[in-house]
């Protein structure tokens, strides 16, 4: 067995993976990459790109097919072509992966090594039983693969996931997505939108990463009007049949339901690729789920030669957060014993649906409902949303009682994604209701919206006076 001795060892050439090596090199370590699947992110080949290809192609296909509202009449029914709608998703997708691979193809021979590794100890790997890695610390930036329910066993070659929507070499007629958190949710529309006759069904009571209940149940509304949604079923069976899937479920309020489809798209979630690194030989101390018990500040394991980044680390798997536990835990494993804590952004997480989706900063979920107070507004009658007629959604911000300071928000609506990036930013520079209220805001534009909801804000915590329905000064539609 051919034997290696490095100063930092990375296990997973993703985004994370290739973050911790800069940040290593930089500190002068000796690095040494490991990856035991192709080259390129999960980002490029399986996620954020391809399926924001696949999105924009259906927003497309539904600005067409609502153009009348607007007094454009199309003549004839707009066709779409499913092939290729999917040639220019893995054409562009392998442009973006491209990218990737030349960033790794600039990497010495010397400082990769192809191979799936296991822990042997500590600061021990073996690659493939072909090679044995010696190591001061070791950065575990392995990933996360789609999670298949059990119920789906019987699916055969008639399941799906993720991965392989972009592959197709045209669209199916008919499809059910099962699960409607953030992949599932952007698929599930975009396909619908192409033409795919999509069923949507999940046992959560909520769609996204939505925990505000206003939001989720207005998020529910929202999209059950143009899905075939059901939201909280129970005792799903699945079973292949002659060219498709049976499927069969109850509804939550009781009621039994069966539809067939062409395909099943599993969209559960995704889990840490961990179970093949057998982390127990390196005594990792794990949680009663079976993940590592890692400090997201230092992305170190208890105080093991051992850190956590990426989707691996299942704290936030979202690929700028990516990027930043590889810097974290490259910079900490040149410097192993020494090691810094880092503090880490706010949160900002965005779903690419229509309306879209975005939670910034902390959730509703997290906070104490007797310490803060919730500002909102709804886009439902909103003034430049009602112009582009995307006047659907609402929005809560939460602050804290006492100073007025920003906390977070959860928010359904039209360019959230941009809204959401100026909460977080004024988030993190903790700004309060009244100072976000003195930055500039135009007319008419959607943040105005997010005007209205920090007067409401502001409002309840008596900084100014009540807001009238109607107030001139946000702007006509608030």
């Amino acid at each position: 067995m051919n034997k290696r001795d490095v100063d930092v060892a990375i296990v997973g050439a993703g985004t994370a993976g290739l973050a911790a090596r800069r940040e290593a090199k930089k500190a002068g370590a000796r690095v040494l990459l490991i990856e035991g699947g192709p080259y390129g992110t999960t980002c490029a080949r399986v996620g954020c790109m391809p399926s924001k290809l696949l999105i924009h192609s259906a927003d497309v296909a539904h600005e067409i097919a609502t153009a009348e509202k607007f007094g454009v009449e199309i003549q004839g029914k707009p066709k779409i072509n499913g092939k290729a709608v999917l040639e220019r998703v893995r054409r562009e997708r392998d442009r973006f992966v491209g990218f990737v691979l030349d960033s790794v193809e600039d990497i010495p021979d010397e400082e990769k090594l192809k191979g799936h590794a296991r822990f042997e100890g500590p600061g021990t790997l073996v690659v493939d039983d072909h090679t044995c890695v010696e190591a001061r610390a070791i950065v575990v930036a392995a990933g996360s693969s789609p999670w298949i329910p059990s119920n789906l066993s019987g699916v055969g070659d008639r399941l799906l996931i993720s991965d392989d929507v972009f592959e197709f070499e045209d669209l199916p007629g008919s499809a059910a997505v099962i699960g409607m958190g953030v992949i599932g949710l952007e698929l599930g529309q975009s396909l619908h939108r192409l033409g795919v006759d999509t069923l949507c069904l999940t046992p959560s009571s909520r769609v996204g990463p939505l925990t505000d209940p206003v939001i989720k149940q207005k998020a529910i509304d929202v999209f059950g009007r143009e899905l075939n949604l059901h939201v909280g079923i129970r005792e799903m069976e699945a079973r292949q049949v002659d060219g498709g899937v049976h499927l069969k479920w109850m509804d939550r309020d009781g009621s039994t339901r069966e539809a067939t489809v062409d395909y099943v798209l599993a969209s559960a979630g995704r889990r840490p690729n961990l179970a093949g690194l057998d982390p127990e030989r390196a005594e990792v101390p794990l949680d009663d789920h079976g993940q590592p018990l890692v400090d997201p500040r230092t992305a170190q394991i208890g105080n093991l030669p051992i850190f956590l980044a990426g989707d691996v680390s299942d704290h936030r798997p979202l690929l700028h957060e990516a990027a930043d536990e590889g810097r974290i835990a490259g910079h900490n494993a040149a410097r192993y014993p020494d090691v810094r804590a880092f503090v880490r952004r706010t949160l900002l997480s965005v779903v690419f649906s229509d309306p879209q989706i975005a939670v910034v900063g902390k959730a509703y979920g997290r906070l104490d409902p007797d310490s803060m107070t919730i500002g909102e507004v709804s886009y439902d009658d909103q003034g430049r949303s009602r112009v582009m007629g995307k006047n659907s959604g609402h929005v809560r911000i939460y602050a804290e009682n006492e100073r007025g300071t920003l906390l977070g928000a959860e928010m359904l609506g039209p360019s959230v994604e941009h809204t959401g990036h100026l909460l977080a930013w004024a988030v993190q520079q903790g700004l309060t209701v009244d100072g976000a209220l003195r930055m500039p805001f135009y007319h008419p534009v959607v943040e105005e919206g997010i005007r209205t909801a920090l007067r409401d804000l502001a409002a309840k915590l008596k900084l100014e006076e009540t807001l009238e329905p109607g107030c001139m000064d946000c702007g006509p539609g608030t």
